[in-house]
């Protein structure tokens, strides 16, 4: 202030007052023209009235919005569409998409329906390539190549499955004279019951009710020989599907990376990221999802086993395995499945062994839904109990028992794939306001710093140097002795 005169500051202040209201002003009248040329626009736009008085006494037609305006305080709404109350609205919007996703669902479920051989053929191979996958990736990681590693790792599955299905054949044939003494005996025991028991029922009448059986399986001797035929289409049909399986599963282990990134470059391109990011958290959680599967549905088989042994049922190791099968529907797979030995524990030892055989088979399922998933599946695959019930159900009702083995990784898979998407979209938000934030900031910067070079310049060119703390933008100092502008700023000005 000792180098500046009371007078240098005021004229400083005076002009940059006069260049701010300059400025509105001149913003003033580009919108005093706008307003104009809109004007004019839309009375080029109003409509010709032909009819009614001519000269310089017609009326002319009021505007659009004015007219809207009116009709609005009028109580009667701008538009028709302004009519409709905003429920129904949101309303209609969203049943006519539901209505267009059902319709691309139908379809693809008829598809899939049609192709029901090929489709389960397919989710069976990768549900097993899942399984084996791991091994392949060590095998490589321990210097095998990857055709090597996938045709020791696919062998070898193929002779642990023939082992298990050799294994059972043999407990069956060698037990099956021994069940069958039992089971007649049981045939026995429940003929004496219907007799001696609280029906008291009498030898001709269980002979006539045998007879009623016979003459019903004669007269429909047709349909038994239809259903036949039947069982011998279904044979040859699972037959193809196995081996259209183990097909599949070669080349997906042998195979399946590049499978994978060809499928990518088949989607478009906004969708490529996305969805290479969810792919491999949907395989983690496929596998994660069919290795803890296989060994609750082990620790199940080996304790209802065990259980079936010790209560002395016959053929319990054949019923282990047929369990250990079940087992890969969660919840309800081990338990019908079981049901078997149940039956056959009524025949062959009576009511209280088969009474124990079921709470040996409430108590497993039991600890199954409570410890066992809990604890070997995790996080890794989190699917509410009523969904997996849900999904099970709707896909025994769609395609049978492969549906429901099929039904809950397909839910669990869609659930991680679902979330990931979510999670994404949700963070690509956040860096988008984040973005907008900074970029309004770095605006804002640079309104200010031009500003307070804009007056650094005018007070520069007064011949008055720059007082200090005056300058809002940033400017320091530096350089106002010599009469040179700050660093940075060299040549602008408010132009």
């Amino acid at each position: 202030m000792s180098r500046i005169g009371k007078w240098g500051v005021v004229e400083w202040g005076m002009s940059t007052a006069a260049r701010t209201a300059a400025r509105l002003e001149q913003r003033r009248r580009e919108a005093e023209d706008l307003l104009r040329r809109e004007a004019q626009q839309q009375q080029e736009a109003a409509p010709v009235h032909l009819a009614g008085p001519v000269g310089p006494a017609a009326p002319a037609a009021p505007p659009r919005s004015a007219r809207y305006a009116r009709e609005s305080s009028m109580g009667r709404p701008a538009t028709p569409a302004e009519a409709v109350p905003w429920g129904l609205r949101v309303a209609a919007e969203s049943t006519w998409r539901l209505l267009l996703l059902g319709a691309a669902l139908y379809v693809l479920f008829r598809v899939i329906t049609t192709l029901r051989l090929v489709a389960l053929a397919f989710i069976a191979a990768v549900l097993i390539t899942a399984l084996l996958q791991p091994t392949v990736s060590w095998l490589r990681r321990h210097g095998l190549p990857r055709s090597l590693a996938a045709a020791v790792t696919f062998l070898s599955g193929l002779v642990g499955i023939g082992l298990v299905v050799w294994f059972v054949v043999w407990q069956v044939s060698t037990n099956l004279e021994s069940v069958t003494s039992r089971v007649q005996e049981g045939v026995e025991q429940l003929r004496d019951w219907l007799v001696k028991g609280p029906l008291h029922l009498t030898d001709k009448q269980i002979s006539d009710f045998a007879k009623q059986i016979s003459k019903a399986i004669g007269t429909n001797s047709d349909a038994i020989t239809s259903a036949g035929f039947t069982g011998v289409t279904i044979a040859v049909e699972l037959l193809t599907g196995v081996v259209l399986a183990a097909f599949c599963t070669f080349f997906l282990l042998y195979d399946g990376e590049r499978i994978w990134q060809w499928t990518l470059r088949g989607l478009p391109r906004h969708s490529r990221y996305a969805m290479a990011g969810a792919g491999p958290r949907a395989w983690a959680t496929l596998t994660s999802y069919v290795r803890g599967t296989v060994l609750v549905a082990f620790i199940d088989s080996v304790c209802i086993g065990i259980g079936l042994q010790l209560l002395d049922v016959p053929l319990a190791v054949p019923l282990a395995v047929i369990i250990f099968l079940g087992a890969f529907v969660p919840l309800v797979g081990a338990l019908i499945t079981g049901t078997i030995a149940v039956l056959i524990a009524i025949v062959t030892q009576g009511v209280f062994t088969a009474a124990m055989v079921l709470v040996v088979l409430v108590a497993v399922q039991q600890i199954e839904g409570h410890l066992l998933q809990p604890l070997i599946l995790g996080r890794a695959v989190r699917v509410h109990p009523l969904a997996v019930v849900l999904a099970v159900a709707a896909g025994s009702i769609l395609a049978g028992i492969g549906g429901a083995v099929v039904a809950v990784p397909l839910v669990a898979v869609t659930n991680t794939v679902v979330g990931y998407l979510r999670r994404r979209s949700a963070a690509g938000h956040e860096v988008f306001t984040a973005l907008e934030a900074a970029r309004e900031e770095h605006a804002r910067e640079s309104v200010e710093a031009e500003e307070g070079t804009g007056a650094a310049v005018a007070i520069e060119s007064a011949g008055v140097p720059e007082p200090a703390g005056v300058a809002e933008g940033g400017a320091g100092r530096e350089g106002t002795e010599s009469g040179n502008p700050p660093p940075g700023q060299a040549g602008t000005g408010d132009s």
